[in-house]
């Protein structure tokens, strides 16, 4: 009995890793209608790492109101994974990108603090362990937001709590820690994120990512010389040297706060995802494997998820064909050969298409792909 492991990345902008799946699916089964199929959405720690998780396990959605990256109330979703123990949140749901206009976009004033109330609203809903993604945020405060969200005290020299923003942290004078949530120490936080650079310098998160949120060159330098000040005090007084930690610049500093006031530890967001969607478990035995996302090119070996569902499934079915589908095929995928972990690589789109209409055609062409893929391999079996 032929067994057909499926687990794709989304296509940004166009389908969820679900749908994608159910795509590949639905072209290999018109040539292998009698064929397992095992179905396991993908992500790599960013956009989609909630509803791939959930949609993996049988979890469940949880919506709940939050402070956004400006102050005013949002609707942030997380996912309790179907064991019923594990939270997963994305740190966007709650201060992402998408709160801010390029009228409203100020790195010195949009805070975290909603990302610090998912995770208190998580542990209302009795969990014990939480995967944390942080991308596409809106913030450059370090997660002081966040801390003070759990119940840090961040004061100035008058013992006043300072201001939200990466703008106020010059004004940090005294860290009081006693008042976080106790239930925060018992949480297993996992930080997933591909994210190395560090807090402050040159290939910190104010120099390097800043300008994506609205800083100007003038911001840019308070901000960071504002992370600066903050990282020594965390150091001084917490005992964390985190100023050039790796990782610890991810989501504007949010990683630094994370590994500073709770007992997180950061990881590769696709090795969570594999551990947690239990892809390795699900791989046994399989005949082929098919993954993908929406774009394919040299930088996939570094933490992007076909890689890692290929490198994931070689260890337990080493045997089957790794089979990668991607919307656009970009430059120096034959380094992705030498690994002996992805055996091919196909694009989905059929024609000439604009970006728009590859989008709407997506799922039809991602079927008609994988039935066409299916069709060779049926050939070579004859």
């Amino acid at each position: 009995m032929m067994k057909f492991v499926i687990a794709p990345d989304s296509f940004k902008g166009g389908l969820s890793a679900k749908e994608v799946a159910e795509a590949i699916k639905k072209g290999i089964k018109c040539v292998y209608p009698n064929a397992i199929y095992s179905l396991v959405p993908m992500a790599d720690g960013g956009e989609g790492t909630v509803r791939s998780l959930v949609d993996a396990t049988n979890g469940t959605f949880i919506t709940e109101k939050v402070t956004g990256p400006l102050g005013n109330p949002v609707d942030a979703t997380f996912g309790i994974l179907g064991n019923g123990t594990t939270g997963v949140i994305e740190m966007s749901q709650a201060s992402g990108l998408q709160y801010v206009t390029d009228k409203t976009a100020n790195p010195l004033k949009t805070t975290t603090y909603g990302t610090g109330q998912l995770i208190l609203k998580a542990l209302d809903h009795g969990i014990s362990e939480l995967i944390l993604g942080i991308g596409g945020s809106a913030t450059n405060d370090g997660g002081a937001g966040m801390a003070q969200a759990l119940g840090a005290r961040l004061l100035d020299q008058n013992h006043h709590d300072i201001s939200f923003g990466g703008g106020h942290l010059n004004e940090l004078a005294k860290i009081e820690i006693s008042t976080i949530d106790p239930r925060i120490k018992k949480l297993k936080l996992l930080i997933a994120s591909d994210v190395t650079n560090p807090l402050i310098g040159q290939n910190g998160a104010s120099m390097v990512f800043g300008p994506q949120k609205g800083g100007t060159p003038k911001m840019v330098k308070r901000l960071d010389q504002n992370l600066s000040h903050y990282a020594t005090l965390i150091f001084q007084q917490l005992g964390k040297d985190l100023a050039h930690y790796s990782g610890a610049g991810a989501a504007g500093g949010l990683g630094a706060g994370l590994l500073a006031f709770t007992n997180a530890k950061m990881l590769r967001g696709v090795d969570l995802v594999i551990k947690y969607s239990g892809l390795r478990e699900k791989a046994k035995n399989a005949t082929f494997v098919f993954t993908g996302e929406g774009g394919i090119d040299f930088q996939t070996k570094f933490g992007k998820t076909p890689f890692g569902v290929a490198l994931a499934t070689k260890q337990v079915a080493p045997n089957a064909p790794v089979i990668v589908i991607a919307g656009n095929v970009g430059d120096g995928i034959n380094s992705l050969y030498a690994d002996n972990a992805i055996d091919a690589i196909f694009t989905s789109v059929s024609g000439v298409k604009t970006i728009n209409e590859a989008l709407r055609f997506a799922q039809h062409d991602i079927s008609q792909v994988s039935e066409n893929i299916a069709r060779l391999i049926h050939a070579t079996q004859k």
